[in-house]
């Protein structure tokens, strides 16, 4: 499964926003300079009170669609 490792750090008022669907996509530079694109549901599954904070691992499918989030290491 293809995978791209990410850099997040998002307020807890972004992802607020993101929760409540007033924003339906993320859009992220990964750590190799790619622009990546996923839905802003993932988030929920890496939430904290203080936000999205620290590195992250991204899997897509083999057509590229975003299958799931797992956390590299979180910044305190």
């Amino acid at each position: 499964m293809p995978s791209i490792d990410v850099m997040l750090d998002l307020s807890a008022e972004v992802c607020l926003a993101h929760y409540e669907g007033r924003v339906g996509q993320v859009i992220a530079r990964s750590l190799d300079g790619r622009r990546v694109m996923f839905p802003a549901e993932a988030l929920r599954r890496v939430v904290a009170r203080d936000g999205v904070h620290g590195t992250f691992r991204l899997f897509f499918s083999p057509e590229g669609r975003f299958q799931s989030i797992a956390a590299l290491s979180r910044d305190i």
